[in-house]
């Protein structure tokens, strides 16, 4: 195969690729030529625990053997265990599993709606939801999602939503009114640039939810599963959301969603009002099982806090270091954002020729999301590729 019959067979919704990738294992990849790459993009944080991480390919393979689906007409011995350990780890509340992340904020929303439907004031459907935020892109995901990049094409999407700056308590307080149902919030903000959500911000939501019986429904999609160096990112805040969406780094690189709902609204939905044919098969439930094994053994949620930390502070340094380029670094564990002056799309294709995968996000910003399974000579080796191109940009301006 080539590019040429990549760009002759496949729709362009992506823009053309550069390399084609053919294999991984680790924090690696190799494209079709031969070369070497450090994945620190993780398929956009979703191999957290590497690429065909042994334990969890004897897992899916032996699954394989046994049973791979069914539907969910019947009881998944691997998907009620998957819930038992997701409730362990989260709270007291129940799960319905689905295959995306986008998924799983459709279902958060429609839970919204179902509450709604059943309560005495049928009405009061709104969500509040950040701006700058991305939720996916299903017409009600999409429809949460305030950016016109993604939303232009599309319209007219669902109504019922409401937009309020992301980190800003007035502006949420003073959006809700007497229809508001619920507020939707990421922990961090992936695609919108690696924002992070103060721990007094999501406090304070969880005061007014509470208040006023709304529910909080949180989007952990990308910065749940350890990435942060919490299970999931909002939990070092200490809150307790109504419902959690949760997906990319579940099934590391088998494709399973999940929502977690907590026992006050579990019972919204009724048999017939959600369902899914492929959510939480054998096949998928036993790859997330095998994520969670991997990371509870190999202390990822700890690994991932300190070499975040690690991370964080050499790129900081380079602010200094870099001023006519740099702002700032923001995120997490590792979940963290190199934010530049100018569009960095130059920077990330000088990074890639030098063996290192980075993707982008808005705001000028390089999105660092390597496995959490990653050396410290790895990120060593990163630094050093970041900061060669860093000096090789800088040189280009004048003194």
């Amino acid at each position: 195969m080539s590019l040429e019959e990549h760009k002759r067979y496949l729709v362009e919704n992506y823009a053309i690729p550069k390399i084609e990738i053919l294999r991984g294992k680790g924090t690696k990849l190799w494209d079709t030529e031969g070369n070497e790459y450090l994945d620190f993009t993780s398929g956009i944080a979703v191999t957290n625990i590497g690429h065909s991480h042994s334990e969890w390919v004897k897992a899916i393979s032996e699954q394989s053997k046994v049973l791979t689906h069914c539907s969910n007409l019947y009881s998944i011995p691997e998907q009620v265990r998957l819930a038992k350990r997701l409730v362990e780890r989260i709270g007291p509340g129940k799960l319905i599993f689905c295959n995306s992340g986008a998924e799983a904020n459709e279902g958060m929303i429609k839970l919204s709606r179902m509450v709604a439907d059943q309560s005495e004031d049928s009405e009061r459907n709104e969500i509040i939801v950040a701006k700058n935020a991305f939720h996916g892109r299903t017409m009600g995901a999409l429809s949460a999602t305030a950016s016109s990049k993604y939303r232009n094409g599309f319209e007219p999407l669902l109504p019922g939503f409401r937009f309020a700056d992301y980190n800003d308590l007035n502006a949420f307080e003073s959006a809700i009114t007497h229809n508001t149902r619920a507020i939707m919030i990421e922990s961090i903000q992936g695609e919108g640039g690696i924002h992070m959500a103060s721990k007094e911000f999501l406090r304070k939501l969880e005061k007014f939810c509470n208040e006023r019986n709304l529910l909080l429904l949180m989007d952990e999609v990308q910065a749940g599963i350890g990435r942060t160096g919490e299970f999931l990112g909002f939990q070092h805040a200490g809150i307790q959301p109504s419902a959690i969406a949760m997906a990319k780094g579940l099934g590391g690189g088998f494709p399973i969603g999940a929502i977690w709902i907590s026992e006050k609204w579990a019972g919204a939905f009724k048999p017939g009002s959600h369902g899914t044919t492929f959510g939480g098969s054998p096949l998928a439930c036993s790859a997330a099982h095998s994520v969670l094994d991997v990371m509870e053994k190999e202390h990822l949620i700890q690994k991932a806090a300190e070499l975040g930390n690690y991370l964080k502070g050499k790129l900081v340094e380079f602010i200094a270091k870099y001023p006519k380029l740099i702002i700032e670094v923001r995120g997490r564990g590792l979940m963290l954002g190199l934010v530049m002056i100018e569009n960095p799309s130059t920077a990330i294709n000088q990074m890639r020729q030098k063996g290192l995968l980075v993707v982008g996000a808005a705001g000028n910003s390089i999105r660092f999301l390597p496995p959490l399974t990653v050396e410290k000579k790895e990120i060593d080796h990163a630094l050093c590729v970041v900061e060669e191109v860093l000096g090789n940009l800088q040189s280009d301006f004048p003194l």
